[in-house]
């Protein structure tokens, strides 16, 4: 005896197109699974997901009204599939993709800090020439180039500048506000400040590498 799963022609539309979104979400979980196990290279993964997000979205819309969750039809049907929701549902881009933007993002992020390391470095070394030499006048300075240091993480811990900031900073705090650095501390300060924005320049990555 055959059992129908319809009684009429929009109740087989219905389900199909739960078949449908069932079969993307299974046919996703295994593309996830593939590429994480280089199974697959990132330009054919890329294709192949691009699609099935196209897929989803379209076939998600349409049925926005029977199924208001992907993720409790998900549950519903027991599909155990964690990797193609966080795909088609949380991100809604392939995973080179993320990548791409993730690594532009910490590029741009790196390029922002090291200008504000030079520029530091700079005022720092400009205000001393300026004999701007009293402790409430270069502390700042100093705890401001520091600060931009330690955001830098392509500088290890130990670094030149990082370590003669972290002194001077310490010396300063000892001083009262109105005190003034001697002639031969001034000249000291700029001397490490200058040898520090040396190493620096040094540390940074070259182009293309």
């Amino acid at each position: 005896m055959e059992v129908k799963l319809w009684n009429d022609k929009r109740e087989r539309e219905m389900y199909e197109n739960f078949a449908e979104l069932f079969a993307i979400i299974k046919a996703t979980e295994k593309l996830e699974k593939a590429y994480v196990r280089d199974i697959i290279s990132p330009a054919e993964y890329e294709t192949e997901c691009q699609k099935l997000i196209a897929h989803f979205k379209t076939l998600s819309s349409t049925l926005k009204d029977i199924v208001p969750s992907i993720e409790r039809f998900h549950e519903t049907y027991k599909m155990d599939c964690p990797a193609a929701l966080n795909r088609l549902v949380t991100s809604g881009v392939p995973a080179t993709v993320e990548h791409r933007a993730a690594a532009a993002m910490t590029a741009t992020t790196s390029a922002a800090i090291v200008a504000e390391c030079v520029q530091n470095f700079i005022t720092a070394m400009d205000s001393l020439k300026l004999n701007m030499v009293a402790v409430d006048q270069v502390h700042p300075l100093l705890s401001d180039l520091f600060a931009s240091l330690n955001k830098l993480s392509i500088l290890p811990p130990d670094f030149e500048g990082k370590t003669k900031m972290r002194e001077w900073i310490g010396r300063l705090s000892k001083m009262g506000a109105a005190d003034e650095l001697t002639e031969q501390q001034a000249r000291q300060l700029h001397f490490d400040l200058e040898s520090s924005y040396n190493s620096f320049m040094a540390a940074l990555p070259t182009a293309g590498t």
